[in-house]
């Protein structure tokens, strides 16, 4: 079939008539030579040929071979060689084949391949293909060099002619018959004309020239050719991809390949889009290991894919421009696809690279992480990164992994970068989203929340720029997140599907399904999230434009389904979900016609009425629901924009019913009978002694409780004649009522403010004083009293907090003050109420029976720093209308010394425990920080003014807003890592009492932080200024006569939490993202504008700059150590901030250790002491060591001064240099600083052979000594200070840092030991004595088998082993192996006294430490107790 192929072609180019210019003129030549057809036959060339076995045809057909094509060769060979004339006959010969050839249907037909001649006999002697006959004349060397020359002339003919009829292409024709010759006889001369041709001919022809070389010349020219190339390259970049295919191909020299891809490389920018893959290509094969990152690196650098494509919006109107002519506009579309086809195969090149060579892989990795500015990274980076997550190999998709995260973490990828990439690559990237896909999940899934929503953007992103089946793989596992029950994970797909619904409604409507199948795992979701879901379902199918409304059914029958549970558990699921329905259908409508906007249809206002009915009439049976119902419903009010017809609707039935619920009348006197007696209480309202209103609570919850003992003595108790009214639903009752007013009447509260100052119906609180005096049940009929009323409070000061008029916001503050004396009175009342469960107060938790941590009731002793703990304020029954005597109830202070003495009068339990039993303040309560002074007459009878009475905000209300501030930043700002849900769930939920505050983003919280800094630091310097006099009065002592113990502890809560929240509110992790800084400025500004005036014009740095000095000048007037603690890590957050934190570094050392010298007193006179003092100590002083110049000095001025200070001391006396070391904070000491040792020998430079410079040795070797030293000195330390946590600290850093020296000091002593031998000498023989005493330390540990030491001690043995053996290499580097020597060392205890019962074992004993002695030097025999001694000859 080949051979009927081919001379059907060669009979068509015999047959053809048109032919191109060049070629007429050699056409007339024609003629004559056929009619001398005889005389040509008789030629040398015509008659070799025939006896060497071919027959030369004419007129189109194949020559025919009748011999084997090396039987032709070598006859032809003899013929000429046997010739009379050889070797003249050589010269005829090409003279006479020139001729033959001169007709190009003749040249045609010897550049064809010769075909088999038919024969009768056997034709297995010639095989069925065969070279053409040039071909087989080149294998004839003799011949070769002329033929070679006869064809190069010969190409130029047939230059322009270009492709003839029959696809035959007479240039690559005769390269053709160049190419694999078995022997080339000069190919230096080959190569040169070669290029000479190629340096005349047209492009295809260079092309066809430049791609053949590899095949044409050998090896010992391929550095000659290549540098020809090089050179070519750099001139014709039309040529880049045949001359790239040829070099690749080359055999070259290492240096060679180096500087044609440096060329190469310089001519990236310049490369065309088609061009470039096949660049890149050479680029990344032409790479060593030794030389890929420094290739990579430059790779990357030079490649800019943005110019690859263009963006969009750019090809969008360049379409737009074009789209006059069809033609254009197809033209412009091709381009823009061609360019992304161009960007695709660049990758694809890149990921073969990555595929089939590690180093490659590896390089990319370390080329992309040492990129350290955000403008640095580009596309390319994230595509990569891509890449190598889609490889098979594990260890670049971890890597890509770990990458990616750590770009992520440190803020250099942000998402710009991301969604620039997704918006010019999507056809690039959808290759690579399976890998974007398990990337984006693994973000999520990141106990980091930096890195977090990062993950989220790229689910986003690839929702919008993908087909629908990666729709249908990002929706499907954003539910997969939902379902895995982690808290972080859920959260942040909820927020994602959320968004989705919000943006993509029509796309996200077909997964709708998806979604719904989440409502079978809502077991493990929280209230905030199940709100969410229900959300985002409930947007879905009863939305605006109904896209998902084949699910409303289902949503209906899982809603019923819930409501009608007894189990607490999903009737709370179904009231959350019922209400988010409610808010989707009754939503505000905007769109549409005016008639239509501003109304729903009765048929969806009739919906929403029937749902809310079933609700109400679901939740009735149960307080808790009913309460939850309220909270839900007030939600709904706060956070969306009902229509309203709604709200009215809404806003009626809840006034009447509260008004009827919960408010009676005041009449004469309270008529029933109750635990015990009733009376009005806390009344504000002065004038309106008879006929005002009042809160039922105390009737109510007797009511309660007598109900509650009915259920328990009949069990089938079901009396529903009348409705029930539980005291649990008045403050969520009240809440809602108030958000309602507020809908209604956009924010004046004036139907409801009698509410505010109104009294509650409770009992005479001296009841109090005699709680132990209670039965059971009346003392828990007491606390249950005391929570409702705070909890009412609460309430109040949360819907009254915003008002403007002086009245109001002086009864907000006075209710603050009732709410801190109430709180003083249920410490106590607790305290004598063991085992008492507090009503409950946030109904979306856990459980409806207990959000319960097992509350504890904690001793007097017990401290803990901001917790919400007051002292028993003066008793005062009728406090509620004399606000001035709430300032009178100080709080005590947590941090007392756990021996205190107990006051006169009995101290409470600490309410921290029981936060979540309380109503969440609103972040609009924090606004009464802002109060300054406020006043109002009293007015006589006769209209004149009596008496103007003042109040202000006091110690103990300020310490009480700044703990819920504090409680409510460290919830919001501070980030905890997301952890995996434990397997048996814990039974505390730490997001109770925080549901509203979840409501709101962390920007809006830290932008209302950031408006309060003004009034915080006002505070600040009020504190300040407080006991700066109180020292000044005091003649400087803390303790002094004039010292009001219980207000000067509570002004020192104050002052502490005022650091604690400014420092929180600075620590933002937002700050650091680039939309933020302007509220960073602008929080810096208010701090560095208390000090000096400026303006916005300040930079950054300079607000660092004053913000820091303005808040050093209070260290002053630091009240306690926790204070100062406080202090110094709000300026170090401070000085963060800026471009340049080292140069605050020195500052905040010496304030840290000004502290740290500083004797801390508390305002009774006794020394800080206790736990938490310690644990501020610790902090303190890695604080001063962490921003120290020098560490070791440092370490060995408090190890050298202070502890040898402490050890001259008597028992109960500090170090006078450092006060605050004493034998109770030695262990904190210690600890510190072994620690820092060991940090600080990881920090040791490495050595290196090539490093000449002297200096340099012995500047890493000294502090290397002082190290020693120090570690020494720490060590020996143990036998004064010999307890069992001091031994504990000193195995474990002992280890730690003897790894170390190993690893980093060691290689750097082979190196110094022939320069500096006395110094590395005297090191080890000092290190000696601390590897010793650990010896010691371990004998002892065995001795008293005590299984917290012992556990260190076979890796502390294997160090000390590993010692002795580094050092005798060491010496054998340095050609003093025979200076060493190894003995056996003896157990000892750290009294250095032998240890009697392992006398008989000592030839077994682990060999460990070393001692290195001069050689002048010997031990005497006594002395013989080192573990091995080093005796160091004279020799180097």
């Amino acid at each position: 079939m080949m051979r009927k192929k081919r001379r059907s072609s060669v009979e068509k180019v015999a047959g053809t008539t048109a032919a191109p210019k060049a070629k007429k003129s050699r056409n007339s030549s024609r003629q004559p030579k056929e009619a001398a057809s005889e005389e040509t036959s008789e030629t040398v060339f015509v008659t070799f040929v025939k006896k060497a076995g071919v027959s030369l045809k004419h007129n189109g057909a194949s020559h025919e071979i009748a011999v084997d094509q090396v039987v032709f060769q070598k006859r032809i060979q003899q013929q000429l060689q046997k010739s009379p004339r050889y070797p003249d006959i050589l010269k005829e010969f090409i003279t006479d084949l020139e001729a033959y050839v001169e007709n190009p249907d003749r040249f045609r037909n010897c550049l064809l391949p010769c075909v088999p001649q038919p024969s009768e006999g056997d034709v297995r002697s010639v095989s069925s293909f065969q070279e053409s006959l040039i071909r087989m004349l080149l294998g004839i060397e003799m011949l070769q060099t002329l033929i070679i020359s006869t064809l190069l002339e010969k190409l130029p003919e047939f230059m322009f002619d270009g492709i003839v009829d029959g696809g035959l292409n007479i240039p690559r024709m005769i390269i053709n018959q160049l190419k694999w010759l078995d022997r080339v006889v000069d190919t230096k001369e080959l190569a040169a004309k070669l290029m000479e041709l190629v340096s005349v001919a047209p492009v295809e022809v260079q092309r066809d020239i430049i791609t053949s070389l590899p095949e044409i010349l050998e090896d010992s020219q391929h550095n000659d050719i290549a540098r020809e190339l090089n050179a070519l390259l750099q001139e014709n970049t039309q040529l880049t991809v045949p001359i790239l295919d040829a070099l690749s191909s080359l055999n070259l020299s290492s240096s060679l390949l180096t500087e044609v891809r440096e060329a190469v490389m310089a001519t990236l920018a310049a490369v065309q889009l088609e061009d470039l893959p096949v660049v890149v290509k050479f680029i990344l094969h032409s790479v060593s290991a030794s030389n890929a990152h420094e290739v990579v690196s430059n790779l990357r650098q030079k490649l800019e894919l943005e110019q690859c494509v263009l963006p969009p919006v750019l090809q969008a109107s360049q379409i737009r421009m074009k789209s006059k002519s069809s033609a254009g506009s197809a033209s412009t579309a091709t381009a823009s696809g061609s360019s992304q086809d161009s960007v695709t195969l660049v990758l694809d090149c890149i990921k073969s690279a990555v595929r089939f060579q590690k180093t490659i892989s590896e390089a990319w990795l370390k080329a992309i992480e040492s990129v350290d500015d955000v403008e640095g990274h580009k596309v390319l980076d994230l595509l990569v990164l891509f890449i190598l997550h889609c490889t098979n190999a594990n260890q670049s998709r971890r890597g890509a992994e770990r990458v990616l995260k750590l770009k992520v973490r440190t803020g250099l990828m942000r998402e710009a970068l991301l969604q620039k990439t997704f918006r010019d690559y999507s056809q690039v990237m959808r290759g690579y989203f399976p890998s974007i896909l398990a990337l984006a999940q693994s973000l999520v899934r990141s106990p980091d929340p930096c890195v977090v929503p990062f993950g989220g953007q790229m689910y986003s992103h690839s929702f919008t720029a993908f087909d629908s089946y990666c729709q249908q793989e990002v929706v499907g596992s954003l539910v997969t997140h939902v379902c895995s029950g982690v808290s972080g994970e859920v959260d942040v797909a909820l927020e994602l599907l959320c968004s989705l619904v919000v943006e993509k409604p029509s796309e996200m409507a077909l997964y709708a399904v998806f979604v719904k199948g989440i409502l079978d795992y809502m077991d493990n979701l929280t209230a905030q999230q199940i709100r969410r879901l229900f959300h985002l379902l409930s947007r879905l199918a009863f939305g605006q434009q109904q896209q998902g409304s084949h699910i409303q059914d289902d949503m209906h029958i899982v809603i019923r389904k819930q409501l009608s549970s007894t189990v607490p558990k999903y009737k709370r699921i179904g009231i959350i979900g019922a209400v988010m329905i409610v808010g989707s259908m009754g939503a505000l409508r905007p769109k549409g016609k005016e008639s239509q906007s501003s109304s729903l249809s009765q048929e969806t206002l009739r919906q929403v009425t029937a749902l809310l009915e079933l609700v109400k009439s679901s939740s009735e049976s149960s307080p808790e629901a009913a309460a939850l119902y309220y909270d839900e419903l007030a939600n709904l009010i706060w956070s969306s924009a009902l229509d309203p017809q709604g709200e009215e609707m809404i806003g009626m039935s809840v006034l009447d019913d509260f008004q009827d619920d919960f408010v009676v009348d005041l009449g004469p006197d309270i008529t029933g009978s109750f635990i015990f007696p009733a009376c009005v209480m806390y009344n504000l309202e002065e004038d309106e002694s008879q006929g005002g209103i009042a809160i039922n609570l105390l009737p109510l919850l007797a009511k309660e409780t007598q109900h509650k003992g009915e259920q328990q003595q009949s069990q089938i108790g079901k009396q529903k004649q009348e409705k029930r009214v539980s005291p649990l639903c008045l403050s969520p009752f009240f809440r809602l009522l108030r958000l309602c007013e507020e809908k209604r009447h956009q924010g004046d509260l004036e139907e409801i403010d009698a509410l505010v100052g109104c009294p509650l119906i409770l009992t005479n609180m001296d009841v109090v004083d005699k709680v132990d005096s209670l039965s059971k049940a009346e003392r828990e009929f007491l606390c249950s009293l005391l929570f409702h009323t705070i909890n009412w409070f609460r309430e109040v000061v949360n819907a009254f907090c915003k008002q403007k008029e002086t009245e109001m916001k002086m009864k907000v503050m006075t209710r603050l003050q009732n709410i801190t004396v109430l709180q003083a009175l249920l410490e106590r009342a607790l305290a004598g109420t063991p085992g008492y469960m507090p009503p409950v107060s946030n109904f979306d938790g856990e459980t409806t029976d207990g959000i319960s941590f097992g509350v504890p009731v904690n001793k007097a002793k017990k401290d803990g720093t901001g917790k919400k703990r007051k002292a028993p304020g003066k008793n005062a029954p009728e406090g509620a209308s004399q606000p001035e005597e709430a300032t009178e109830a100080d709080e005590t202070q947590q941090e007392q010394p756990e021996k205190e003495k107990e006051k006169e009068n009995r101290l409470g339990v600490s309410l921290t425990a029981y936060r979540p039993f309380f109503r969440e303040l609103d972040m609009e309560v924090l606004s009464v920080l802002q109060c300054g002074l406020l006043s109002r007459s009293l007015l006589d009878s006769e209209l004149h003014t009596k008496v103007q009475e003042e109040v202000v905000l006091g110690p103990t209300e300020l310490v009480f807003l700044l703990e819920d501030m504090q409680h409510k930043l460290e919830f919001s700002l501070t980030a905890a890592p997301a952890k995996r849900a434990p397997f048996l769930k814990m039974r505390a939920d730490k997001t109770v009492g925080f549901s509203h505050l979840q409501q709101r983003s962390t920007k809006d919280i830290a932008s209302y932080c950031v408006q309060l800094l003004p009034a915080l630091c006002s505070h600040l310097e009020n504190c300040h200024n407080h006991f700066q006099t109180l020292l000044s009065e005091n003649n400087g002592v803390v303790d002094g006569p004039s010292t009001d113990v219980e207000e000067h502890q509570v002004m020192s809560s104050g002052y502490q939490l005022l650091l604690q929240v400014i420092n929180t509110t600075l620590s933002w992790s937002g700050f650091s993202q680039p939309g933020q800084r302007s509220l960073l400025k602008k929080a810096l500004g208010v701090l560095a504008g208390r000090l000096k005036e400026g303006g916005p014009e300040l930079t950054l740095e300079q607000l660092v700059k004053h913000s820091f000095e303005y808040l050093l000048n209070f260290r002053s007037t630091m009240p306690s150590l926790s204070t100062a603690l406080c202090l110094s890590q709000l300026l170090s957050t401070v000085s963060e901030k800026g471009g340049n934190p080292g140069a605050y570094r020195e500052q905040t050392a010496s304030l840290a250790r000004r502290f740290l010298n500083q004797s801390w007193v508390t305002a009774s006179g006794e020394k800080e002491r206790g736990s938490k003092f310690n644990e501020a100590l610790h902090t303190l002083l890695s604080i001063y060591l962490e921003h120290v110049d020098d560490v070791l000095k440092a370490v060995e001025e408090i190890a050298g001064e202070g502890i040898t200070e402490l050890i001259n001391a008597s028992k109960d006396e500090s170090s006078a240099s450092w006060p605050t070391l004493n034998r109770q904070t030695f262990l904190v000491f210690y600890k510190v600083l072994m620690a820092e040792l060991e940090k600080a020998a990881r920090r040791i430079p490495a050595g290196k052979t090539s490093d000449s410079s002297e200096v340099r040795l012995l500047g890493a070797a000294l502090p290397a000594l002082l190290f020693v030293t120090s570690i020494s000195r720490s060590c020996d330390l143990v036998k004064v200070f010999d307890s069992r946590p001091v031994l504990n600290v000193s195995l474990k850093y002992g280890r730690l840092f003897l790894e170390s020296f190993l690893k980093l000091g060691m290689p750097l002593l082979d190196y110094s030991f022939k320069r500096h031998k006395e110094d590395v000498q005297s090191l080890l023989k000092t290190f000696q004595l601390s590897t010793r005493q650990l010896h010691h330390m371990c004998g002892h540990s065995k001795i008293h088998q005590d299984t917290s030491l012992t556990n260190h001690v076979p890796a502390v043995k294997k160090s000390l082993e590993l010692f002795v053996y580094r050092v005798k290499a060491m010496l054998t580097l340095n050609n003093c192996q025979e200076a060493f020597w190894m003995g056996n060392l003896k157990n000892r205890n750290l009294k250095g006294e032998e240890i009697l019962s392992q006398r008989s074992q000592g030839s077994d004993d682990d060999d460990d430490d070393d001692e290195e002695e001069e050689g002048n030097q010997e031990l005497p025999p006594a002395q013989e107790q080192s573990d091995d001694e080093v005796q160091d000859g004279d020799s180097d």
